[in-house]
């Protein structure tokens, strides 16, 4: 796979588990916590597979594979880092509705 076909997958991936933090946050909106746990299970899961290409990437290099990275591959990292951060941000999203939840079933 040529290096621009490696930052595609990269962008697949992370953008995937993106989506799917952000599903799991609406899902939590409407208390269905079994299904934000879901869909957060499967973001990891692609964040995971992004990583992999990123860490594929790091140990080329490693070994002295020279690659060429332009904007591309630019833009695919932004878009793993953006995934962690949305995967971060849902979980908690999460909790704070899990407590509302708690808070308006006490009521």
């Amino acid at each position: 796979m040529d290096i621009t076909q490696t930052a595609f997958m990269l962008i697949l991936n992370a953008g995937n588990a993106r989506s799917n933090a952000a599903e799991a946050e609406k899902y939590a909106s409407e208390y269905n916590f079994k299904k934000a746990q879901e869909l957060i299970k499967k973001a990891k899961e692609d964040l995971n597979a992004a990583h992999q290409i990123q860490t594929d990437l790091i140990q080329a290099e490693a070994r002295g594979e020279q690659q060429q990275f332009g904007l591309i591959m630019v833009h695919a990292q932004d878009h793993l880092t953006m995934a962690m951060l949305s995967i971060d941000h849902a979980k908690s999203i999460m909790q704070v509705y899990q407590k509302l939840y708690q808070y308006e079933k006490e009521r």
